[in-house]
C-alpha cells in the first residue's frame, strides 16, 4: 500500500502519553478479564463497567509531545491515510440511503485510555465506542496482529476500516437494535447476533478496500491478500486453538476465520452495504 501523497485525516487524537488516572484503578483481576475475552475474540466493550472499580478518570497530558519512533510515525501515518480513505467511502456511500455520514475521531492511546465507553487497556485492541463515536487504537496491536498472521500495512488498514464499519452501524441505527436485542434473548442467540454484527463490519471493510482498489488505486491486489489473511488470523476458532481451548461455535462473537474472510471478500466484490445484511443471511 503506497501512501506516498495520499490525504491523512485530520480526524485523530494523539493521546500517546497521557496517563490516566482513576480512584481505584482497574483491578488485577478485571485487567486478565479483558485480556482473556480479548484473546478469545470476544468484544470486552460490555465488560468495561465490570472491570473498572470507579467510575470516574482524568486524563493528564504529558509535559512533553510524545516522542514516537521512525515505526510509529510509519503506523500512524499508514493508520491516518486508511482512516482518510473511509471517509472518502462513506461520504459517499450513505448520502445514497438518505444517512449523513458523521466522520469519526480516531483516538491514538498507548498502555490505557479513557473512553466514552470506561477506560480500555492496550490489550483489548482497537475498539469503537458508539457513546463517544470514536476508533481507538494502540499502534503496539498491529505487532499482535503480525505474530497472530497479520502482516502488512493493508492488514492494518482492515483494522481501522472494520472500526469504521461499526461506526457506520452506529450512525444507521443497527448497533442500538442489536444491543436492545441482545438483552432479550439467551446467551447463544446473543453471541450470534454478535458474530452477525462483527460479520457485517469486515463486510463493511470490504467496501472500503474494494472501492480503495478499485475507485482510488490506494490497494493492490497483494494488498487486498493481505486484508484477507487478516480477517481470517483473528477468527473466533483460530484463536479458541490458539488459546488451548476446543473449538466451540456457540460461544463465537465475531465468526470464524472462514466467515470473516468471506465476508470481507463478500464487501469488496460487491462495493454496496445491500450485500451486507448479515442479519437475514440464512448461512454465514
Amino acid at each position: 500500500m503506497d501512501i506516498r501523497g495520499r490525504r491523512q485525516s485530520s480526524n485523530i487524537e494523539d493521546r500517546r502519553g497521557s496517563r490516566v488516572r482513576t480512584g481505584a484503578g482497574l483491578s488485577l483481576g478485571g485487567i486478565v478479564v479483558l485480556i482473556v475475552l480479548s484473546l478469545l475474540g470476544i468484544n470486552p466493550l460490555p465488560f468495561l463497567g465490570m472491570a473498572t472499580k470507579a467510575p470516574e478518570t482524568t486524563t493528564q497530558a504529558p509535559d512533553q509531545p510524545y516522542q514516537e519512533s521512525a515505526e510509529e510515525t510509519q503506523l500512524r501515518q499508514i493508520t491516518a491515510v486508511v482512516l482518510a480513505d473511509t471517509e472518502d467511502t462513506w461520504n459517499a456511500i450513505l448520502p445514497k440511503y438518505n444517512v449523513q455520514y458523521v466522520e469519526p475521531t480516531l483516538v491514538l492511546f498507548n498502555d490505557v485510555v479513557e473512553s466514552g465507553c470506561g477506560t480500555a487497556q492496550s490489550a483489548m485492541g482497537p475498539f469503537y465506542c458508539p457513546k463517544d463515536q470514536r476508533v481507538y487504537v494502540d499502534l503496539s496491536f498491529y505487532h499482535d496482529l503480525q505474530r497472530m498472521g497479520g502482516a502488512g500495512d493493508a492488514a492494518q488498514g482492515y483494522v481501522v476500516a472494520h472500526e469504521v464499519g461499526h461506526h457506520v452501524q452506529n450512525l444507521v441505527g443497527t448497533a442500538q437494535q442489536v444491543s436492545d436485542l441482545q438483552q432479550r434473548v439467551d446467551e447463544v442467540k446473543a453471541n450470534d447476533l454478535s458474530v452477525r454484527l462483527e460479520l457485517q463490519a469486515d463486510c463493511f471493510a470490504g467496501i472500503w478496500a474494494g472501492t480503495a482498489k478499485q475507485s482510488r488505486g490506494l490497494l493492490t491486489d497483494e494488498d487486498i491478500t493481505e486484508a484477507l489473511t487478516a480477517a481470517a488470523a483473528i477468527g473466533d476458532d483460530r484463536l479458541q486453538r490458539a488459546s488451548g481451548r476446543g473449538v466451540n461455535s456457540e460461544s463465537f462473537t465475531h465468526g470464524s476465520s472462514q466467515q470473516r474472510e468471506a465476508w470481507l471478500r463478500r464487501g469488496m466484490q460487491a462495493q454496496s452495504p445491500d450485500a451486507c445484511d448479515t442479519f437475514k443471511a440464512k448461512s454465514l
